[in-house]
């Protein structure tokens, strides 16, 4: 670092941040304590700037003793800032460790650097456990880029702080791991599937990606894997259009318009680290299939053509209701495709976290609750690839030839059940069957003109839509209905798209579809299902695939039959072989009355011998700010009941009364319905038993707000319910008023579905009273019945019902 006008110009910068980072208060903030941005892990990237900028002074002996000071100061704080606020293993957690570690190296402090490179959720416990035995990031491939990025930061300067994660075969092998997964699942198109909460169409030859792998090369002392995969996004993919985020977030050079991608254009950071010249790739990019054990993702890919299936984990707060999503990208045209998540501002958000906005089976008309599918099996025999995937009561299992795919999708239920497929195709075509369309109805806020379909004779219906001179063509056997929709097109795109559900009721149904794509004349002639067979009747002859429990066979004619299997292990989740101090739900009881209380924001008609308290320390979810303490904010509770609803009475302690009008501009916050930016309620009802509710029911939440213009209350869903059919927040009736010490809530609320009301009866409860002040956009934190404290961000309007109590039930 010869340039002393340089280093000149650097030293103002610091001095600059340092004199006004104590302007910024740390105050009002979306996700976690930060002075100069909304977030702590933004923070935490500008402060692995800051100290690399200073660090880069210091060694170069141009760092004074004024600038050396403010340095101290602004890193101290930032480390104070970060360090109390530990996310486990959110990808995001990982930027704080590098942070930490960054301020660690400056201050030379071992056990700072000993804890978050070390520590339970440091540096390392993120490369082994964030990211599977398959190299991906738990979140998916848009958290599994932004934590990589964070974990190679955090790495260099564990390097500083003498732990070389290269020099230890474990930690290089999982690091090697986590490079090569984005070229794992990578769309022919060079971009990255938009799975769970990822951002849809976005290339993975953008400078902020194309760094990982040139840093990765030099560091693991260049891996030959990934350098036909780098060398393909230098020469193969389209140039990308940069998008603003990228450029704060990652010093990607902003434009609006594609430009060619090189290694020129990428940051200080990659000029430092990645080798002089890139050696030549000595065979080109060529993808195989694979199954990603750790995603539960296979992919089968064969001639430029991929097919992919989702059998895995959920994927954690990130995740989508999208178990058994069937992905195509086949001949340049991206056929169905997994929608990922539009803005988290906007409305439609809901609509792209649904199972109905994917390829997914869903049943009863409810999305997916979450949880686990598993991959039953997986093979590949060359020519033929298959995958079987459960997500009960439902398995799915894919085929994948050199001409045509075969996908059949299984139900097996104790009791009637409505299965239903939809179908979100590209380009534009219809159905080639003949027959007719009449109105029919497929209830969802976002879903308009629904039709049904009626074949003028029965047997297959088959669907062919066309795009960019290529055509796909589906052969569907059910026995059930065809509907035709429109709901929201992929996100940014603001038209309105077709899409088709396939729907049959049974305890046993099946949904077979024979898919061809192609470019020239089709191969498929006809279709035929016999029992448990499927013939294919191609321009080569017939093939007949015959479907077993954990076996599919190929009976080419005229050839050799090709038997695939692959049957893979179960893997079952994890449980303790001893829980010590197993929490204990809060109860309470709710006594039945012979009339409804009045509901008119007093306490008459409510018996107040037992209430429900929520004033402890350890009942507050706090913001920046500890618990004020009861005399500023506290609740008491009471619960009564009859055979048609749940009646609650709060009683709020809070000296300001902060609410949010009906009729207020939208705040447009990420992941958060605006009243819960108000005093107010949160409610939850469930069936007593089972983890979802009784016979898998899910549970009902309601957000209640008081209304500053008269008695009345406003009642919503909360966005873990939305898809109930049982929330209905008409339903929700009540009322409240002002006392001396803050106000009271009255509210009577149905029992939802599986719920029995009786003497002696138990319902699982949760009650939430949110916390707004004067001056704040955002609350500033909220009391929760059934305790926990913790932090308020990220938490929205949802409460996950393992942490409800009971209500008895007396007689």
């Amino acid at each position: 670092m010869d340039d002393r006008a340089a280093a000149a110009r650097a030293r103002d910068i610091l001095n600059a941040y340092a004199q006004r980072y104590w302007r910024y208060p740390n105050r009002d903030n979306v996700l976690g304590p930060s002075r100069l941005f909304y977030s702590t892990y933004i923070e935490s990237l500008w402060t692995c700037n800051y100290v690399a900028a200073a660090t880069l002074l210091r060694t170069s002996d141009e760092l004074d003793d004024a600038t050396a000071r403010g340095v101290n100061q602004v890193a101290e704080e930032a480390a104070t800032l970060i360090g109390e606020y530990d996310e486990g293993f959110s990808n995001r957690q990982t930027w704080n460790n590098a942070a930490l570690a960054a301020v660690a190296v400056w201050f030379e402090d071992e056990e700072l650097a000993q804890r978050v490179i070390e520590g339970d959720t440091g540096l390392i416990a993120h490369l082994l456990r964030g990211y599977g035995r398959d190299g991906m990031w738990y979140e998916g491939e848009n958290y599994h880029l932004f934590a990589l990025r964070g974990m190679l930061t955090g790495a260099g300067w564990a390097r500083l702080a003498g732990v070389d994660f290269t020099a230890d075969q474990r930690l290089a092998e999982r690091l090697h791991a986590a490079l090569r997964a984005p070229t794992l699942t990578a769309l022919p198109d060079f971009t990255y599937p938009a799975r769970k909460d990822s951002r849809f169409g976005v290339s993975l030859a953008q400078p902020a990606y194309l760094e990982l792998w040139e840093i990765g090369l030099a560091r693991l002392e260049q891996p030959h894997d990934l350098l036909p995969w780098l060398s393909a996004l230098y020469t193969q993919a389209e140039p990308p259009t940069l998008q603003l985020l990228e450029s704060y977030l990652h010093d990607a050079p902003g434009s609006r318009e594609p430009f060619p991608v090189s290694r020129s254009r990428l940051s200080w950071w990659s000029l430092l680290e990645m080798v002089p010249e890139l050696p030549a790739a000595e065979e080109s990019w060529s993808p195989q299939s694979v199954l990603l054990e750790g995603q539960g993702l296979a992919v089968l890919r064969r001639d430029g053509r991929y097919v992919s299936l989702e059998c895995g984990p959920y994927g954690g707060g990130h995740g989508h209701p999208d178990r058994l999503q069937l992905t195509l990208h086949a001949d340049g045209v991206y056929w169905l495709p997994d929608p990922g998540t539009g803005s988290y501002v906007a409305h439609d958000l809901f609509w792209y976290r649904s199972t109905l906005a994917h390829n997914a089976p869903r049943l009863n008309g409810e999305s997916q609750a979450p949880g686990n599918a598993s991959c039953e099996c997986f093979d590949d025999r060359g020519d033929w690839v298959w995958v079987c995937g459960r997500f009960d009561p439902v398995r799915r299992m894919v085929t994948a030839g050199p001409q045509y795919i075969v996908d059949v999708t299984l139900l097996g239920a104790k009791e009637e059940t409505v299965l239903e497929l939809p179908w979100h195709l590209a380009g534009r075509g219809g159905v080639d069957t003949k027959g007719r369309w009449v109105d029919d109805e497929l209830p969802d806020e976002f879903v308009t003109r629904v039709q049904r379909f009626i074949p003028d004779v029965p047997g297959a219906v088959v669907l062919s839509h066309a795009q960019q001179q290529a055509q796909f063509t589906a052969h569907l056997f059910f026995e059930g209905d065809l509907l035709q929709a429109e709901g929201p097109g992929l996100p940014e795109q603001h038209d309105r798209a077709l899409f088709y559900v396939v729907r049959v009721r049974g305890r046993n149904a099946r949904i077979v579809s024979v898919i061809e794509t192609h470019k020239d004349a089709p191969v498929i002639r006809a279709v035929r299902i016999r029992g448990d067979t499927v013939e294919v009747e191609t321009t080569s002859g017939v093939e007949r695939h015959r479907l077993g429990t954990a076996e599919w066979v190929i009976e080419p004619e005229g050839d050799a039959s090709i038997t695939l299997r692959g049957q893979r292990e179960a893997t079952l989740p994890f449980s303790p072989l001893l829980e010590i101090d197993a929490p204990t739900p809060v109860a309470a009881p709710a006594f039945r009355v012979s009339s409804p209380p009045r509901l008119d924001g007093s306490l008459e008609g409510f018996d107040v011998s037992e209430p429900l308290e929520l004033g402890l320390e350890d009942q507050y979810r706090r913001s920046e700010d500890a618990y004020p303490g009861p005399e500023d904010l506290s609740a008491v509770a009471h619960a009564a009941w009859d055979e048609s609803a749940l009646y609650v009475a709060v009683e709020v302690t809070k000296p300001d009364v902060v609410l949010r009008p009906s009729g207020a501009a939208p705040l447009k916050l990420d992941n958060e319905p605006d009243d819960i930016h108000s005093d107010g309620l949160q409610v939850y009802i469930a069936p007593a038993s089972g983890p979802a509710g009784q016979d898998g029911v899910a549970p009902i939440g309601y957000l209640i707000v008081p209304n500053d213009d008269g008695h009345t209350v406003r009642a919503s869903p909360t966005s873990d319910s939305r898809d109930h059919t049982a929330t209905d927040p008409a339903q929700v009736r009540g009322a409240w008023r002002r006392t001396d010490t803050g106000y009271c809530v009255t509210v009577a609320i149905p029992w939802p579905p599986g719920a029995y009301p009786h003497a002696g009866g138990r319902v699982r409860f949760d009650l939430i009273v949110n916390e707004m002040l004067p001056g704040r956009l955002r609350r500033v934190g909220q009391l929760v019945w059934s305790g926990g404290g913790g932090w308020v961000w990220l938490r929205g309007d949802r409460q996950d019902p393992g942490r409800f109590g009971v209500v008895e039930l007396v007689g």
